[in-house]
């Protein structure tokens, strides 16, 4: 059932490239900016709207945290409680301990049914372990039915936002996307949005009608009755949930709550955080096997446990998956969440992602970010990633091991502590006066000062060195 506190292999939470080059390369792309600026201040601006009619938004975030850190402290008690009622209820639970075990699961189970075609609801936990491409392999084509996931499914991209995958895109590339992608799409003469939607929904329904299995995720499942739950804005998630003979949920162990009760602290917290709505459009709840389905859970680690057993880390676990944090970041605001190289970007990825690979496999992500605090006054469960940012920072250091940096920093500790040797110092480093001759400034480091502090000079200059050191006199 439960996994060793060790984090496992997994496919789609980290980069190729560290976030410092991903970053640089997005950056340089005007037009994502454009679209991610427009996109995150209106998600901003109806969310603070919604968020303002509630006098007791303060005790209902205080409220979520509470309930996940119970969860969390219980969690061996409330999964055996949740594969109880599920399989009571007609379900069949699977227990898998990394993204292999999942990705293995699910292909027998479509297998088994000899479908060489599924179609899916948003889920973040297949996307993590990368279910689709795990099918693919087997001859089985998933197809997304959230309208953003399907645009970056057609387009051959990742995710780029938790909640609007496609925010990196305006309307007029997804016209051009559909009218090169799907089949049934003809000529689209414009890209307004209610004509693509359209466009969408034909190329979908045809789906739902024909495609014996489905795949989800799962927003929250409520221990004490086996119920799961889906949250969504388009009725996709519905069809998907209903017309399919065979139904597989995929679910990180972490996303229970104990009672129906505490469900709705978060049917609260969620919309509101998340689109900026009271509620959403769409509440899917199943219980177990339903109207002749059959149905499986699988529930999976890929990680949770290792993240669980750091004491400073493991409040990562509350992330209800409403993007907040993303909205008021200003770093992703610029890069964008590709930059990332994690199917969770933005400041709740730069905690989650170390964690789940192991810090060793993400060093850069603790490092993307201001530190600001955005993010803590956004999160409707009252994560405090800047704090944990600070502490993966502190690991990523002991990962990399000695350095040319750590060194100079401790003949620098060993140079402080003799009043002798800092004067000495202070002395020497007159000689620096002829790097800054031109303008007062240093731009650049010689060598071997570059090996010793690379990337000092790289993104800032330092002051010429005085005639004469303060300790001295006034020059």
């Amino acid at each position: 059932m439960t996994s060793p506190p060790t984090a496992h292999p997994v496919t789609e939470l980290r980069a190729a490239e560290p976030f410092p080059v991903n970053a640089a390369v997005q950056l340089r792309n005007e037009q994502l900016r454009r679209n991610l600026a427009g996109a995150t201040r209106t998600i901003r601006t109806k969310r603070a709207n919604v968020v303002g009619e509630l006098p007791d938004w303060s005790e209902l975030r205080a409220a979520g945290a509470a309930i996940k850190d119970d969860v969390l402290a219980h969690l061996d008690t409330y999964l055996l409680q949740l594969e109880e009622r599920v399989t009571a209820n007609g379900g069949v639970v699977h227990w898998a301990r990394d993204g292999a075990e999942a990705n293995r699961i699910v292909t027998g189970l479509v297998q088994a049914r000899h479908a060489t075609e599924v179609v899916k609801v948003k889920s973040m936990a297949t996307q993590e372990i990368g279910l689709n491409e795990a099918l693919a392999e087997a001859g089985i084509t998933a197809v997304e039915t959230d309208l953003a996931e399907l645009i970056v499914q057609l387009g051959h991209e990742k995710p780029s936002h938790i909640l609007v995958p496609a925010i990196h895109k305006n309307r007029d590339e997804i016209r051009e996307l559909f009218q090169r992608e799907i089949p049934t799409a003809g000529t689209i003469a414009t890209s307004e949005p209610r004509v693509l939607a359209e466009v969408a929904r034909r190329h979908l329904r045809a789906k739902f009608l024909s495609t014996p299995v489905a795949i989800s995720g799962a927003n929250f499942a409520v221990a004490e009755t086996g119920t799961l739950g889906v949250v969504e804005s388009e009725g996709n998630g519905r069809m998907c949930l209903t017309l399919p003979r065979t139904l597989i949920t995929v679910m990180g162990l972490e996303k229970l709550v104990p009672t129906w009760a505490d469900l709705g602290v978060f049917l609260q917290l969620l919309p509101r955080s998340s689109t900026g709505e009271r509620m959403n459009p769409y509440t899917s709840m199943w219980t177990g096997a339903v109207e002749g389905q059959e149905f499986h859970l699988v529930l999976m680690d890929n990680g949770r446990t290792a993240t669980l057993a750091d004491p400073d880390g493991r409040d990562a676990l509350r992330c209800i998956r409403c993007s907040a944090c993303l909205n008021v970041c200003p770093v992703y605001e610029r890069t964008g969440g590709h930059a990332y190289g994690s199917v969770y970007p933005g400041p709740i990825g730069a905690v989650l992602s170390p964690q789940l690979t192991g810090v060793r496999e993400n060093l850069s992500l603790p490092f993307a970010s201001t530190l600001c605090g955005a993010c803590l006054d956004a999160c409707p469960v009252a994560i405090d990633i800047p704090r944990m940012l600070v502490h993966l920072r502190a690991k990523a250091v002991e990962a990399k091991g000695p350095t040319a940096e750590s060194a100079a920093m401790r003949l620098a500790a060993s140079t402080m502590r003799s009043p002798r040797r800092w004067r000495m110092a202070l002395r020497a480093a007159r000689a620096g006066r002829v790097l800054g001759r031109r303008d007062g400034v240093i731009h650049r480091l010689p060598f071997p000062l570059t090996g010793l502090l690379r990337g000092w000079t790289a993104v800032r200059d330092l002051p010429r060195p005085p005639r004469r050191p303060f300790r001295d006199g006034t020059a």
